[in-house]
């Protein structure tokens, strides 16, 4: 059976009983609502009727009435009787059905229509409406009792939508919606779930398909990467705004907020999303209306952007820049170096601070449904990216939602994951494998597991009796066909074929030991420690003999001076090349150019380099550089990581000069008198404090 809305039953209960036709004035009374929103009601009711043999039938100075056999009628009434399933009783569930009831009529309405419509008493009623004025109040929006009269709804037409709009979104399934967007889904399986909860009162799912139909017909890439949530969410705001706009609500227009719109590429897509829905539903969308749609564009968030260098990167993010670093920084100081090399970090956190910031400079809500999850999944990361959004707050002079604060954690949790995948310090697993043997069963099943798990681990086979206490200490685990009986080292008993089971166990025994330290005795342990502090020495003494000091032209531009750092890092052609594509990449992503501390700082991890560098470049005249891109900078520090098994030493070490670059002025004072041997001196002062340091706390 179809679902109805409360008041359709009542008004099909009356009109089922009828038998000759009654005026709508009449049928208003009964219900005990206005004529106007019964015949709002009744232009969809013919789709309501479908799979009964009933037919609407309406006639100027008549009235309206039902055609059908008595049966039909019957079979009809006796399923609205039946198929209310409404639970009086059901104190959440009532309040939510009030809040519907008072945002899809904002008329005068007597406590007794309420009472009567959830069968319960005015004094219960009253005490709802209290109960829901403080969800209404959060988007200024209160409730005015008259007595004698009734209730009414005051508030603005904006903040009437965006209330309605976070109604829809807590309580309809918009997987309906997803669904919708997929091709391959049947057109009544798209738009099943609208009719739960009553929804389509204020959501008609008739507009909802229209409205689905125009924006995906219209196949535009900034739709078609926007995330599910932006999407639907997109979906809901126009679908509301039609509803409205047929119903002759419009949003009041602010003149002094509409003057300040730029007319983009967002505001080109509003626009002819406007005109898809104007052609759809035959109304004139005001330009207010189109100028929300495009502020909800602009807030949308979008699952990757452009970088090719002329589109994405421009006014906005130039802003963003400058915060990413500081947002960075106040995360995570002790790996903020590390992390502002992971490209796909810096990437993911542009595009989404893009939007956001449009969000928050208009007041604009997010919903984040995970948002529960991840403060008590991730309650670290989540306070840490509370530091995180008090950057934003202040960039902004906006407050930061908790919602907002979810999605960052997010992102720095995702690059937190990465950023500990790199640092792993993976190991081959010494593994020994055993049948009676160790010169049969063995030796196949060792061929098929090197060939499957190759350098992942080191394979010797044993026969039983070979088993001594030193290779069960040397050996992190055996593989074995045969019973054995091993209390002070595992053991995966395998088939001699080695099935699929077999070889997971095995994987998941190699996934574990591989990320353990290997056994050692402390004396290995100790040669460990002192193989890393020769390795820490051996790095900052070569970044100390390399260390590059060029002067260039002032008129110098970006492009050439990636040209100019290729020729005096590398002698190679093809390694030159690399140094200046992987400069220009990381450029690209958020700028490296810092106006406000009088420097470039340049940094990536690339195969141009072979080992870790640290160069410094300035104007012949130690002027500032006079392209504009370099905003009156007066040096440019490159400092390169090569791709190899030091990241974590090296990234340290450079890590360490960024941070000095920033904090000691007497140094950058230094540097600024262009002088080599003073640089390479003061470099040297610092990473022996550094070394020392280092020592002591290993």
């Amino acid at each position: 059976m179809m679902d109805f809305t409360p008041r359709l039953k009542q008004i099909l209960q009356i009109m089922l009983r009828q038998q000759g036709a009654v005026s709508v004035k009449n049928l208003a009374e009964s219900v005990g609502t206005s004529k106007r929103t019964v015949q709002r009601e009744l232009e969809y009711i013919q789709g309501s009727l479908k799979g009964y043999d009933i037919t609407f039938m309406s006639k100027t100075g008549t009235g309206v009435w039902l055609e059908s056999s008595q049966e039909e009628r019957e079979r009809l009434l006796s399923q609205l009787e039946q198929g209310n399933t409404y639970d009086a009783g059901n104190r959440e569930d009532r309040r939510k059905r009030l809040i519907l009831e008072i945002l899809k009529d904002k008329e005068l309405k007597k406590l007794f229509y309420y009472s009567s419509q959830f069968k319960v008493s005015e004094a219960t009623v009253s005490t709802d409406l209290e109960a829901i004025e403080e969800w209404l109040n959060r988007y200024q929006i209160r409730i005015i009792r008259k007595p004698g009269s009734g209730i009414a709804i005051e508030g603005s037409e904006e903040n009437y939508r965006r209330a309605i709009r976070v109604f829809v979104e807590e309580n309809i399934d918009t997987q309906l919606i997803r669904e919708a967007y997929d091709p391959e889904q049947g057109v009544d399986f798209k738009y099943k779930g609208v009719r739960k909860n009553g929804i389509r009162q204020i959501l008609d799912d008739d507009v909802l398909k229209r409205v689905v139909n125009c924006i995906v017909g219209m196949d535009n890439p900034r739709i078609r990467t926007l995330t599910e949530n932006s999407y639907v969410g997109l979906v809901i705001h126009v679908s509301i705004a039609i509803n409205r706009i047929l119903s002759n609500e419009i949003i009041e227009q602010d003149k002094v907020w509409m003057d300040k719109i730029d007319e983009d590429e967002d505001y080109a897509l509003a626009r002819d999303i406007a005109g898809e829905l104007e052609e759809e539903f035959q109304v004139e969308i005001p330009r207010v209306e189109i100028a929300y749609i495009w502020l909800h564009i602009k807030g949308a968030k979008h699952e990757k952007i452009d970088l090719d260098g002329t589109k994405t990167l421009e006014i906005e993010n130039r802003r963003l820049q400058q915060m990413v670093n500081e947002m960075i920084d106040v995360f995570d100081a002790e790996n903020a170096f590390l992390l502002k090399q992971d490209e796909e970090f810096i990437q993911g956190l542009l595009a989404h601070l893009q939007p956001t910031f449009v969000r928050l400079m208009h007041n604009m809500q997010i919903r984040n449904p995970v948002l529960e999850d991840i403060k008590r999944d991730y309650a670290d990361i989540f306070n840490r990216c509370l530091r995180v959004s008090e950057v934003l707050s202040r960039w902004t002079g906006k407050p930061v939602p908790e919602e907002e604060t979810g999605f960052l954690t997010v992102h720095f949790g995702a690059a937190l994951v990465r950023l500990e995948s790199r640092n792993e310090n993976l190991r081959p697993v010494d593994v020994g494998v055993v049948c009676s043997s160790g010169i049969g069963i063995s030796r196949l099943m060792s061929s098929k597991l090197d060939k499957v798990f190759k350098d992942r681990m080191q394979i010797t086979t044993y026969g039983k009796n070979d088993i001594t206490p030193y290779i069960i200490s040397k050996t992190d685990f055996f593989i074995s066909s045969i019973s054995m009986e091993l209390d002070e080292i595992p053991v995966v008993f395998v088939s001699p074929l080695l099935n699929e089971e077999d070889m997971q166990a095995i994987r998941n025994m190699i996934y574990r030991y591989e990320r353990m330290p290997k056994k050692r005795k402390e004396s290995d342990k100790f040669s460990a420690q002192l193989e890393e502090i020769n390795l820490m020495a051996e790095q900052i003494q070569t970044i100390i003999k390399y260390m590059i000091f060029f002067k260039v032209d002032n008129h110098i531009t970006f492009e050439e001076l990636l040209i100019a750092i290729g020729e005096k890092l590398s002698p190679y052609s093809d390694r030159r090349e690399m140094i200046q594509e992987d400069i220009r990449k990381r450029e690209q992503l958020a700028t490296q150019i810092f106006a406000e501390f009088g420097f470039a700082l340049l940094h990536t991890r690339t195969k141009g380099v072979v080992r870790p560098s640290f160069t410094v470049c300035m104007t012949k005249d130690l002027k500032a550089f006079e392209d504009p891109y370099f905003k009156g900078i007066n040096i440019v520090f490159v400092m390169l990581l090569p791709i190899d098994d030091h990241v974590k030493v090296n990234s340290k070490i450079l890590g360490y000069i960024s941070s000095i670059l920033i904090e000691d002025m007497d140094f950058l004072s230094l540097i600024c008198r262009g002088n080599r041997e003073e640089i390479r001196d003061a470099l040297s002062v610092h990473l022996k404090r550094f070394f020392n340091k280092y020592i002591y706390n290993n």
